[in-house]
């Protein structure tokens, strides 16, 4: 009786190890989107983008992230599409070169599914956003997988003839698939 309190008092003083996703994998990761154009279904990436995440899934009120996306890098399956997005009437990628998100908050909704709320500055512009994602551990990494709809012309992204709707749909989709490995902190 007296070994096992010892063994229990022992366990107790020792500094208990958390675990928290914060080394991103760029590799691994994805950003992409997706809009319609003159009503036809379109898609794209952005190959150069920076993440940075602290997400421990026990505590996620006090989770962290910040997206930074080099515009220029944008692939949309046609060289000459690219030049015309990074041009003035859409990114301005010369005067604006990132867009990026800084989180505020995030909150639990269950079932490994949580929403981050946050900033996201592009073309000198910022709003709030809310961005639901998944949580799901594969080993020593954790799959941050989740969406969001952006309006385009909220951050004046194609002006003068591109203003248009019909020509290009306001609503973008960005979707995002984040690999982080784990490293273990002390609570």
């Amino acid at each position: 009786m007296m070994k096992t309190r010892f063994l229990w008092l022992l366990l107790a003083s020792l500094p208990v190890q958390a675990v928290e996703y914060n080394q991103t994998q760029l590799d691994k990761s994805s950003l992409t989107f997706a809009y319609k154009q003159m009503g036809v279904p379109m898609n794209g990436k952005f190959s150069k983008f920076a993440v940075a995440v602290k997400f421990d899934p026990d505590k996620s009120n006090s989770a962290q992230a910040q997206f930074d996306v080099d515009l220029s890098s944008i692939d949309t399956g046609y060289a000459e599409g690219n030049e015309e997005i990074a041009g003035q009437q859409w990114f301005n990628a010369k005067v604006y070169p990132a867009a990026k998100f800084i989180s505020t908050g995030v909150k639990a909704l269950g079932g490994n599914r949580y929403e981050a709320q946050g900033k996201l500055t592009l073309k000198g512009k910022t709003q709030e956003v809310s961005a639901p994602f998944s949580f799901k551990q594969e080993g020593k990494n954790g799959l941050f997988d989740g969406a969001f709809v952006l309006k385009r012309l909220d951050y004046a992204i194609g002006e003068g003839p591109w203003a248009d709707v019909s020509a290009v749909a306001n609503e973008i989709q960005i979707v995002f698939h984040i690999v982080a490995n784990a490293a273990s902190v002390k609570k």
